[in-house]
């Protein structure tokens, strides 16, 4: 989903939502026969027509006239752990340990194989790298060093786990050097503070029932991660991935919000409908609540797409988002089928094994490297 970014502005996201307009099917019926011969007849039939083209006009272009609305919240795909949200609870007192058990449910620690070694694609060579070397080079490339030592601890546990679960290459290579899989940037990413978290960790990986198990991660949450087969389309349910409240990765911080005319909409949808543009109706939403599926609405014919989908046609930074459409003074939100409550997360707050109390936080600081939606981007198969 991009390289990582020194800022992010929640602004800049562009993101549209279309009002549906009702379908008016033209019917062109023969003129009623009138006194005054045939050019009579032809001035009739002419008026039926322009009549039945304005009606079909004037809706679509009121439509081109509005503007469409979408708010949303977090970034990144949504399953396993948000770098965020491991910000939060390592500022609050967790441990790095309470931070991996709090976003991979029911999980353990355990070694790693010894002189285990990772296959790096790096342009076009494949780079053989010691497993704890290769962490080096990744942790400075996916979180700050700034940040504290048991954010950039959790984020070794989970990269090194990423790297021996992922596969991306078959036979060739484990994972890609940038945000397909996670950043890796060799030396130029090492730093003190995170060599000093890859050194505090040494060879231990997250695991589930004994076995490896692959540690997804993403930018921001925006209140609540997402089951791993609502955020990969086709994924098999797995444990440890399972939809969990982030509390301290949620707040107006991490709530955006912009809009962008209907005429731009149709343009990042083209090939989804046909006919005219009408909007797009939500059908299902995940435990996030980010977007399984919806239908994107044409005059002329829908298409039923998956939420990664709809979300990387228009631009968006999360699957969770709302849409609604502005004409004039007036807003009115979109057909939403999954009967979830506008940009609202569950009320029940949990923590992290240990206690640590839950409150809202501010965002974190952006100096170096900041966090980006990687840690498996590419949907498993």
């Amino acid at each position: 989903m991009g390289a990582p970014r020194l800022e992010r502005d929640p602004t800049r996201t562009g993101v549209l939502f279309v009002q549906r307009e009702a379908v008016m099917d033209a019917t062109y019926q023969a003129p009623t026969p009138v006194p005054g011969g045939r050019r009579r007849r032809r001035t009739v039939g002419c008026l039926t027509l322009l009549t039945a083209l304005l009606a079909l006009a004037i809706p679509a272009m009121a439509a081109a006239s509005s503007t469409l609305v979408i708010e949303g919240a977090g970034e990144g795909h949504g399953v396993g752990m948000s770098q965020d949200g491991a910000y939060g609870y390592a500022q609050h007192g967790a441990t790095y340990e309470q931070i991996l058990a709090h976003y991979y449910t029911g999980t353990a620690l355990a070694q790693a194989p010894a002189k285990t070694t990772v296959k790096v694609l790096v342009g076009s060579h494949v780079k053989t790298l010691g497993l704890e070397r290769y962490v080096r080079g990744v942790i400075g490339a996916e979180m700050s060093p700034s940040w504290p030592a048991a954010a950039l601890e959790a984020q070794a546990v989970a990269s090194r786990t990423y790297a021996l679960t992922a596969h991306a290459g078959g036979s060739r290579f484990d994972v890609y050097a940038d945000t397909r899989s996670q950043v890796y940037r060799g030396a130029a990413a090492e730093t003190p503070a995170t060599n000093a978290a890859v050194a505090a960790t040494a060879g231990q990986i997250v695991t589930y029932e004994g076995q490896p198990a692959i540690t997804y991660f993403f930018a921001s949450s925006g209140g609540m991660t997402e089951d791993v087969e609502n955020g990969f389309p086709g994924a098999a349910p797995e444990p440890w991935l399972k939809g969990v409240l982030d509390e301290y990765d949620k707040g107006s911080t991490f709530e955006w919000k912009t809009s962008l005319s209907m005429a731009a909409a149709a343009r990042s949808l083209k090939g989804l409908f046909k006919g005219a543009f009408r909007g797009i109706e939500v059908l299902k939403r995940g435990v996030s609540p980010r977007i399984v599926s919806a239908r994107v609405l044409g005059t002329g014919g829908s298409t039923v797409v998956n939420g990664p989908e709809l979300a990387g046609r228009l631009g968006l930074s999360s699957t969770w988002a709302y849409f609604s459409v502005k004409a004039g003074k007036s807003t009115k939100h979109e057909p939403d089928h999954s009967e979830q409550s506008h940009l609202e997360t569950p009320a029940t707050p949990t923590t992290p094994q240990g206690g640590v109390q839950a409150t809202v936080r501010s965002s974190p600081p952006r100096t170096g490297s900041s966090p980006s939606a990687s840690g498996g981007v590419e949907a498993p198969s």
